[in-house]
C-alpha cells in the first residue's frame, strides 16, 4: 500500500487525473465503496480530501464508518461529469488517523474549501481516514457514448 503522495511520485500523471476528476468542483467528491458485515458492498457519496499529506476523509458515525473500522478494504470512484464518461477510482485500504496534528491541517484544508471558519456541528464525532492506494483505474473517453474507451489499469508494485 502507498500513501497518495508515493502513489503521485510513481504515477504523477495518474495522480493529477485523479484529483482532477474528484475535484471537478470546490471540494471533493466521490463515490465511497465499503464492505458490510454479510461481505456486500455498500457505496456511499463521499468529500475526498487531497491534501498535501495524502487522502482523506472526515467520516461521520455511520455504517460506512464502521465498515471501515471493521475491514478497511475501499474503492473510490470519481462522480460522473457533464459532457463524458472519463471515471478515476483508486482501491486499497482506508486507516483511521487519530493524530491531533494531522487531524488539524487536514481540517484546515477541508473548512478552507468550504470558506468555513469554524467546524460545523458534530464535525468533533467524524474520523479522519487516511485512504492507502494499491491500485487506481482511469478512463478516459471522446464523450458519452464512446465505445473505445481507454483505461489505464495501475496496481503497486506491478
Amino acid at each position: 500500500m502507498l500513501t497518495w503522495n508515493e502513489f503521485a511520485a510513481v504515477r504523477p500523471d495518474l495522480a493529477e487525473v485523479g484529483r482532477a476528476r474528484f475535484y471537478q468542483v470546490p471540494v471533493g467528491e466521490g463515490y465511497l465503496a465499503t464492505v458490510r458485515p454479510d461481505g456486500a458492498p455498500r457505496i456511499r457519496p463521499i468529500c475526498p480530501l487531497l491534501t498535501p499529506d495524502g487522502l482523506f476523509a472526515f467520516i461521520i458515525p455511520s455504517p460506512k464508518r464502521a465498515d471501515l473500522l471493521r475491514d478497511g478494504r475501499y474503492a473510490l470512484h470519481s462522480c460522473p461529469t457533464s459532457d463524458n464518461e472519463d471515471a478515476f477510482s483508486v482501491t486499497g485500504r482506508a486507516e483511521a488517523r487519530p493524530d491531533a496534528a494531522l487531524r488539524a491541517a487536514c481540517a484546515a484544508t477541508w473548512f478552507a474549501e468550504r470558506k468555513l471558519t469554524a467546524p460545523p456541528p458534530g464535525f468533533d464525532a467524524e474520523l479522519l481516514f487516511e485512504f492507502l492506494v494499491d491500485g487506481c483505474l482511469s478512463t478516459k473517453t471522446t464523450g458519452y457514448g464512446d465505445y473505445e474507451p481507454q483505461h489505464t489499469v495501475w496496481r503497486a508494485g506491478a
